[in-house]
Order: C-alpha cells, then structure tokens, then sequence
C-alpha cells in the first residue's frame, strides 16, 4: 500500500515509518471500535502475519498504543483493550503529557533565562559537546538518553540545585516522551536544531534569547505531540517494504 506523508505545520512533509502504519491500523481498528474495550488482541504472531510486519516494529506499535492509554499488557496473557479512545493525553511513565508540558513550562522557560545569566565555561562545554554529539547520532535510544541530559544540563548551568533536582524527578518521563516524538513525530532534526538555539542564547549570556529558545522547544514539543494524538487516517494494513523513515 502507499503510505501517508505524516506533515505538522511548517514541516516538510516525511514519509511514515512501518511502525507509525501499524500503530495508524491498530488505532484506528479499537477507535471504530472493531477490537471492543476488553477485547484481547490477536497474538504477536497472528498480527505480524496479517499485517506482514516483523516483531520488533509490531512490539513498538504496542507500546504505543499503551502509552496511548488504549491498551494495557498484561504479562502472559497479552493485549487487551481497556479504552476506544480518542486519545486525549498520553502517559509517559508516571505522568500525564498535559501534566509534563505545564511543569516545563514553568520550570524549564525560567531555567533557560537563569541559565544564561549564570553558565560557567565549563558548562558551556558541557553542553556543546553534548550537542555535537547528538547531531552525529543516528541511534534513536542513545539520542534519547542524550536529550535528558542536555535538559539536565541546562537546569545545572542555572546554578540551583532545585531545578535539577525537578528535572531529574520527571527524567524516565522525559525520555519516554523523547522516544515517543522521534518514533511517531520525527521530531529528533528539529529538536537539535532548538538546542542549538537555546546554547547559542546561553553563550551570548542573553536572558530573554534563551526564554524565547526554551518557550519555541516546549511549544514545538506540544504542537508535535497534538498532531499524534489525532484520529489517525491510515487505517489499512501496511506493508513493510514499502515505509520509509
């Protein structure tokens, strides 16, 4: 089947991964309610058939669909649907994406102005090496683990240690959220090039460059996360061979 170009405004169109398709076909199936709320879902092996799919892309549909609050996995018995949704706010760990989004708000914009009137030049070390090796990384669990600590970073360089500590209360969350946006939202070009933004204001010690960098990243991250969470509009089965990145 032709896949479709998965577009946020002001994005280059990009062609959608086997995964996102599962996921579409999946979502789209318990949401016109053909798999109904307490239904189990087919085994891995039965779906991977169908829709001719390899495990691994299938297991990352799963997850998906869980963090979606539309399924749970129950270990041993298998997938079963606990909501027909719409999605309206996806759980990344031990908390909400709504819940997320306005923390950062208000710890992380603040931070980024603390952060350029207080880095050290070792921090700004820090950070540059952190970003130049998030912009070679191709690997979407290494560039993850990297993204939390470059918000980390940023929390050090502000020189408090509450806003550290905040931000290492919601690290697994952050990253869970990470990993969701690269997967679904080809989100990890566009969030190197709002780092950079955000360590150039750093460097120029200006304050208000760096609030305006922080607020343009969680906007964007919020933006992102509201186009996945729309009814999806491929609902077909995918074939793999034919998704690309």
């Amino acid at each position: 089947m032709n896949l479709s170009d998965s577009q946020t405004a002001g994005d280059v169109p990009r062609r959608i991964s086997a995964m996102e398709a599962v996921l579409n076909h999946l979502r789209g199936a318990i949401e016109r309610s053909e798999y109904a709320v307490g239904e189990k879902l087919p085994s891995e092996a039965e779906l991977c058939r169908r829709l001719e799919v390899s495990r691994p892309v299938l297991r990352e549909a799963l997850r998906a669909l869980q963090t979606m609050g539309l399924t749970v996995s129950r270990t041993g018995k298998g997938t079963f649907i606990v909501s027909n949704g719409p999605v309206e706010d996806p759980v990344f760990g031990d908390y909400t994406a709504s819940d997320l989004l306005e923390v950062r708000r208000h710890v992380e914009i603040p931070v980024a102005g603390y952060a350029a009137l207080r880095r050290t030049p070792e921090d700004l070390d820090h950070l540059a090496h952190l970003l130049e090796r998030m912009e070679r990384e191709t690997d979407t669990t290494a560039w993850v683990a990297m993204d939390t600590l470059f918000h980390l970073a940023v929390a050090q360089a502000a020189q408090n240690p509450v806003f550290r500590r905040v931000i290492e209360e919601i690290r697994d969350a952050l990253a869970r959220q990470s990993a969701f946006l690269n997967e679904l939202g080809g989100r990890r070009e566009q969030s190197n090039q709002e780092h950079r933004a955000i360590v150039e204001a750093l460097v120029d010690r200006s304050e208000q460059d760096a609030v305006e960098a922080m607020t343009h990243h969680l906007a964007r991250v919020e933006s992102t996360l509201t186009t996945i969470v729309r009814p999806p509009h491929c609902t077909k089965p995918p074939q793999e061979g034919e998704a690309h990145a």
